[in-house]
């Protein structure tokens, strides 16, 4: 794949995490404010994000036709991009003392590319 496609495709991909993140909260919020307890909101709402993330990512990102399979692995790539943002946040945080209001930017820096590739690899395996 040419370099301006991979570039493409990166620009997509944190397109489509920005349009998740306001897929999740409106999710949250219009369940919140329909009486859902807020801890059920945000469980309902990460799921409904997480199932349109996989589709938008599938279509959209990867241009990939969507399976089971495929989506049976693709929480793996939320779980590892979890665990690296975490562990990166609390060394930045608790071991070198940076500022916890800037600390999620060069976590997000770092971990945004390897999800991106995590993710290609996960949804576009035998496809190429």
């Amino acid at each position: 794949m040419r370099q301006s496609s991979i570039t493409s495709e990166f620009i997509r991909f944190v397109a489509i995490g920005l349009l998740n993140t306001a897929n999740y909260y409106a999710a949250y919020t219009l369940l919140f404010l329909l009486g859902v307890p807020y801890i059920i909101a945000h469980l309902a709402g990460f799921i409904i994000a997480f199932v349109i993330s996989y589709f938008l990512n599938c279509y959209v990102v990867y241009r990939v036709r969507p399976t089971l399979s495929k989506f049976l692995k693709f929480p793996l790539t939320q779980v590892i991009n979890m665990g690296m943002q975490t562990l990166l946040l609390y060394i930045l945080v608790d071991q070198w003392e940076w500022n916890e209001i800037l600390a999620p930017l060069p976590v997000l820096v770092i971990t945004v590319p390897i999800t991106y590739g995590i993710t290609r690899w996960v949804l576009k395996d035998k496809e190429g």
